[in-house]
């Protein structure tokens, strides 16, 4: 495994200027090898990426064609660059369907990125399949989802098709299907509690309801779309002694009295996703299907609907969870929070929306590279959340210019200080970009607690130990401690940032932050990067980045 993780971290080395990025390497390794302990191998890889960054680019050259010359002879591939689709013969048509639950969030970016990747690659389609048909009582639909799950997309640069489908629109068509599986004896009405279907599934036990006729099941069919919730279920019959006790006569569709927003009490009779899906799949001319692995056995009743009526099979492609490092990713818990006002609104950075994110400041093609960077497989991926920030920071850094910020300032007095004029570079690039100018006197805004005894220094500016100025100069052997300051002015900004847990920052900005144009990223120095929302007659309210 260290050979391996060795090599892909001088590899991307190599590619980017001396410095690998763990994200990338994880998902090299993980595309090569099986690993089930994923805190094991990001701990390897970051003390493996710290070595390798130490080396020259020429002993990291060196290094890997000791290791696996083949990486080096490779040419160099477009960015992105996927594997070939299986069974490529007309035109490619893939389709997301996500369930309107709430709007997506940053783990349902990488299948979606990978979709809209093939379909470019190929030329092909892109449906977008809105899967609203009644869920669980804890997975209800939002209205909200209808509007945000679209312009997250489009957000994304994901190019799906402009008529969009509805499968609350198309009731009546799964309705019609059913009725065929029934007359072909392979589907059946069962009026057992939820209880005994589970027990008898475990068991693998047919119960008594399988043995209806044809005649009796098309009969209590008709009865379901009149009878009160939980009465009936519209059953399909498989193998009662297949392995897996959830493939055993899975429930097709159910009774449902909740509204639906868009159907409104149009309809009680509801299908389960993998009808709608089967149906669907084959009734648009959806040729390969990318989707989480954790859909395996929707998968597997999908192939068995298709077989029943002699439909021949899409492509079905799985791929492996990516989950962020201490980040609980939940739609249903976002709604709740959002429904209950803990959160602001579906923009809340809490959500991990695509919403959120995009008012954070975080660029649509970082959330892109960061996906890509995995590949498409069925791995399992645990990272940090840094990572993605890694890829962010690659493209804002050149254009965010710098200022000062100060949280909660506290006014001191330096003695003796001398009134200044200085010139700090407003971006590292400061020749081209220029400088702030600041007028300071002997007052000054600080957020740092003080130490008697500690010398101090204000960057760009002067050295002072218990209040009381020292030198100017910089004097390595002062061993100063840089802390940001402001000047007391009456110019200063009022400056709010709204914080990636919820909190909100409160505090001074240096002047020329009234410059900044809405959406802007800078970055406050020593706090981190931050994305200029809302400029208010006194105040300016950014959220924050990351560091």
């Amino acid at each position: 495994m260290e050979k391996i993780i060795l090599k892909y971290a001088l590899q991307n080395a190599i590619k980017y200027d001396g410095k690998a990025n763990p994200g990338s390497v994880i998902g090299k390794v993980l595309s090569e090898i099986q690993i089930t302990d994923k805190q094991s191998l990001i701990k390897k890889v970051n003390e493996i990426i710290s070595r390798v960054n130490k080396l020259t680019k020429d002993q990291q050259i060196n290094k890997l064609y000791e290791i696996d010359p083949s990486l080096l002879e490779k040419k160099k591939e477009e960015e992105h660059e996927l594997h070939d689709l299986p069974n490529i013969k007309d035109k490619v048509i893939l389709r997301l369907a996500p369930y309107p639950s709430g709007p997506l969030h940053i783990g349902n970016a990488r299948p979606y990125i990978l979709n809209d990747e093939y379909a470019k690659k190929y030329k092909g389609k892109l449906l977008l399949i809105i899967d609203d048909t009644i869920g669980s009582e804890e997975k209800d639909i939002s209205v909200d989802a209808y509007k945000l799950i679209p312009e997250g997309l489009q957000w994304l640069d994901i190019n799906f098709d402009k008529n969009i489908i509805y499968k609350s629109d198309r009731l009546e068509i799964y309705y019609k299907y059913a009725l065929d599986i029934i007359k072909k004896d392979l589907a059946y009405i069962c009026q057992c509690s939820p209880e005994t279907l589970r027990e008898n599934r475990v068991k693998g036990i047919a119960c008594n309801c399988r043995s209806h006729s044809i005649e009796d099941n098309l009969e209590l069919w008709q009865k379901m779309f009149k009878a009160k919730e939980g009465k009936y279920v519209l059953r399909i019959k498989t193998d009662m002694s297949h392995p897996n006790p959830a493939f055993r006569d899975r429930v097709l569709f159910r009774i449902s009295n909740r509204e639906h927003p868009k159907t409104h009490k149009k309809y009680r009779v509801w299908p389960l996703l993998e009808f709608s899906w089967a149906i669907d799949d084959h009734l648009l001319n959806v040729t390969h299907v990318i989707r989480g692995k954790e859909l395996m056995m929707e998968s597997e009743m999908e192939k068995y609907i298709w077989d029943i009526f002699g439909w021949e099979h899409p492509n079905l492609i799985h791929t492996g969870l990516l989950q962020l490092e201490g980040i609980k990713l939940s739609k249903s818990k976002s709604k709740k929070e959002v429904t209950s006002g803990k959160y602001f609104g579906w923009d809340d950075p809490r959500t991990w929306s695509l919403q959120s994110l995009k008012r954070r400041g975080i660029l649509p093609e970082a959330i892109r590279k960061f996906c890509l960077s995995f590949g498409l497989n069925q791995n399992e991926i645990t990272v940090p959340i840094e990572n993605l920030y890694h890829e962010n920071k690659k493209l804002i850094e050149k254009s965010s210019n710098r200022y000062f910020f100060i949280e909660n300032p506290k006014k001191i007095t330096i003695k003796n200080a001398p009134k200044m004029i200085a010139k700090v570079p407003i971006h590292p690039d400061f020749k081209k970009r220029g400088s702030r100018i600041f007028k300071t006197k002997n007052q000054f805004y600080i957020m740092d607690k003080l130490e008697k005894n500690k010398m101090y220094r204000f960057m760009h500016l002067f050295n002072f130990k218990n209040n009381e100025f020292i030198s100017k100069s910089m004097d390595k052997e002062l061993n100063a401690k840089l802390i940001h300051w402001l000047p007391v002015s009456k110019d200063l900004i009022k400056t709010e940032i709204i914080m990636p847990n919820g909190s909100i920052a409160k505090g001074l900005s240096e002047k020329d932050t009234k410059k900044i144009k809405v959406n802007n990223i800078i970055q406050f120095e020593r706090l981190g990067f931050c994305r200029l929302d809302k400029k208010e007659k006194n105040k300016l309210i950014f959220w924050y980045t990351h560091n």
